[in-house]
C-alpha cells in the first residue's frame, strides 16, 4: 500500500493506492488563501501540515488496515511558494505563493544581474517563482532576510515536518530558478544573484528515490511500520503526469486546476523563455518538460461562482454537456496575472461585450471559453517550441464538466480526454513515486495511463466561429493594456 499527499493551494488530497495500482481511499481537507495588500498571495505553512497529518488521520481512521500496511509515501505540491525558515527551522513569515505578483521590479533586476539566467534557469525571470520573491523579500524585510537560513518549498516543508529533513526534488526545484535545470543541480551563480549560498537550499534528490524516513512519531499516530520511506516526489505537474502515465516524449495534458498548464514531456532539456514556455525537470531521472502556465483556470469558475453566490455545478447545469457556437461575451481570466505567453503579474480579467440583454448563462460561458482561450495560447507556444501536439489528457477539478471538456477541444481543434482518476492525478502521482521509492519497480510498469472515460473531438460544425472568437478575443488583452 502506498499513501499520495498533495499540498494544493485550495487544499490538501491524500489518496491510498494498492499494489495493482488502484485508488482504495481519499480524504482531502480545505485551505484558505491570505491577500492582504494587491497582487501579494500568501499562506501559514504551518495549515499545509496540519491539513496533511489531519487527512491522513481521516484514512487512518477509517480504513486503518490499509494505512497500517503502506511502505512508501510521496508528496506533491504546489511550487514556487517561498518558505523562510530561520536557524530553529520554524517559519520566518507567511509562505509567498505562486500566484503572488509583488515582485515584479525584482524579476528585472534579476535577469539585469544574471544574463546567463535563462540558459542556466531555462525560464525567464517572472514573479512566481521563488528567487525573485528573496529579492522582495530582501529589499522590503531586510531584517527577515537575514534571519533566513533555509527556503523551502510547500512539499518540502510538509516533508520537514514528517521526517525532520529538508531535501527537494528536482522538478519543485526547478520552478525556484536557482536551480541548472540541464544538469539537475543547484546552480551558486543564481543563488549568488539573490545573495543566497548552497547551504540556503535543501539536499536534492529524484522524485523517484527515497527522501527520508517517516518520523517514529507520525508512524505510531497512524499505525505504520517503523521504515515507511518518503519519496522526492515532485511538483504538482510534474507529479499529475506521473499519474496520467505521461512519461514518454511527447505525451501532453492539460489541467483545469486553480491554475492551469499545458504540459509536454521532453527527452531533454528544451528551454523556450521567449514565448514564456517554462522547461522544468521531469521527476524522473533523464526526462525534463515544457509548460505553458496560466494562472486563473477553475479559478476564474470559481471566483465567478463566489461573486454570484452559486454553487460551480448549479451555474453550469442550464448549459448542458454542449453549446451550439462561442457566447457572445469574451472574457479574459487574467485575475491573477497572466505567465504564458503574457509574463505580465499585473494583467487583469475583464469581460467585454455586455449588454442589458446579456443572461447569466452567457457569462458562464464566456468564463469557461476564455480559459480555454488561454490553453489554446499556451498550446500555440509549446507547439512553436517543439512541435504540434495533437491530443491531450484532461486533469483538473474542472475536468469533471463534459461541457467545458468539448468547450476546450472545439477551442484548441484536438481531441481532449476525460481520465479516470483525473482529479486527484497529483496526489495519484504521488503515490506512484511513494512505491518507486519502496520498491524500485520499473517506472514503466508503475506509471501506466488512466482509463479514458471519454473523448471530445473538436466539431466542424462550431471551429470556424471558435478560430473567430479566438482571434477577437486575442485582441483584448493589448487593447487593455494599452488603456491600463
Amino acid at each position: 500500500m502506498y499513501l499520495g499527499l498533495d499540498i494544493g493551494t485550495s487544499g490538501v488530497k491524500a489518496v491510498l493506492v494498492n499494489d495493482a495500482g488502484a485508488v482504495v481511499a481519499t480524504a482531502a481537507r480545505e485551505l484558505a488563501l491570505s491577500h492582504p495588500a494587491p497582487l501579494w498571495s500568501e499562506q501559514d505553512p504551518d495549515t499545509w501540515v496540519e491539513a496533511a497529518t489531519g487527512a491522513v488521520d481521516d484514512l487512518a481512521s477509517c480504513h486503518p488496515r490499509e494505512v497500517a500496511r503502506v511502505a512508501g509515501i510521496g508528496l506533491s505540491g504546489q511550487m514556487h511558494g517561498a518558505t523562510l525558515l530561520g536557524e530553529d527551522g520554524r517559519p520566518l513569515r507567511p509562505a509567498i505563493l505562486w500566484n503572488d505578483g509583488r515582485s515584479q521590479a525584482e524579476c528585472v533586476a534579476l535577469e539585469r544581474r544574471c544574463p546567463s539566467l535563462h540558459t542556466i534557469a531555462g525560464n525567464l525571470a517572472m514573479p512566481g517563482f521563488t528567487a525573485p520573491k528573496l529579492l522582495w523579500v530582501a529589499r522590503h524585510e531586510p531584517k527577515i532576510f537575514a534571519r533566513v537560513a533555509k527556503v523551502l518549498l510547500p512539499k518540502a516543508y510538509v516533508r520537514y515536518r514528517l521526517t525532520g529533513e529538508m531535501v527537494e526534488d528536482m522538478s519543485d526545484a526547478a520552478g525556484t530558478l536557482w536551480l541548472d535545470v540541464g544538469q539537475r543541480r543547484w546552480s551558486a551563480l543564481l543563488l549568488h544573484a539573490t545573495g543566497l549560498d548552497l547551504h540556503h537550499m535543501p539536499r536534492l534528490v529524484e522524485g523517484s528515490a527515497v527522501s527520508a524516513v517517516l518520523a517514529p512519531e507520525f508512524a505510531q499516530r497512524w499505525g505504520m511500520a517503523k521504515d515507511v520511506v518518503v519519496a522526492g516526489g515532485a511538483g504538482d505537474n510534474a507529479a499529475s503526469a506521473i499519474g496520467l502515465g505521461a512519461i514518454a516524449p511527447g505525451d501532453a495534458f492539460l489541467s483545469l486546476g486553480t491554475s492551469g498548464v499545458m504540459f509536454r514531456a521532453t527527452d531533454r532539456f528544451a528551454p523556450a523563455p521567449a514565448s514564456a514556455v517554462h522547461a522544468f525537470c521531469h521527476a524522473l531521472p533523464g526526462l525534463w518538460h515544457q509548460m505553458g502556465v496560466m494562472l486563473s483556470a477553475a479559478a476564474s469558475l470559481a471566483w465567478l461562482a463566489s461573486v454570484m453566490e452559486t454553487p460551480a455545478a448549479a451555474l453550469l447545469a442550464p448549459l448542458g454537456e454542449r453549446v451550439d457556437g462561442p457566447s457572445p461575451i469574451r472574457f479574459l481570466p487574467y485575475l491573477d496575472g497572466e505567465r504564458t505567453p503574457h509574463n505580465d503579474a499585473a494583467a487583469s480579467g475583464a469581460f467585454v461585450g455586455l449588454r442589458g440583454a446579456t443572461g447569466r448563462g452567457q457569462i458562464v460561458q464566456a468564463v469557461l471559453e476564455g480559459v480555454a482561450f488561454a490553453a489554446r495560447d499556451n498550446l500555440a507556444a509549446l507547439s512553436a517550441a517543439s512541435g504540434p501536439i495533437v491530443e491531450v489528457d484532461l486533469v483538473g477539478g474542472g475536468s469533471r464538466s463534459p461541457l467545458w471538456a468539448q468547450i476546450c477541444a472545439d477551442v484548441l481543434g484536438i481531441t481532449v480526454h476525460r481520465v479516470e482518476e483525473g482529479e486527484v492525478g497529483a496526489a495519484l502521482g504521488a503515490a506512484r513515486l511513494g512505491r518507486l521509492a519502496a520498491t524500485g519497480d520499473d517506472p514503466a510498469e508503475v506509471c501506466t495511463r488512466p482509463r479514458r472515460l471519454a473523448s471530445f473531438a473538436p466539431r466542424a460544425s462550431v471551429t470556424a466561429a471558435y478560430d473567430e472568437a479566438y482571434r477577437r478575443w486575442r485582441a483584448l488583452y493589448p487593447a487593455l493594456k494599452e488603456s491600463a
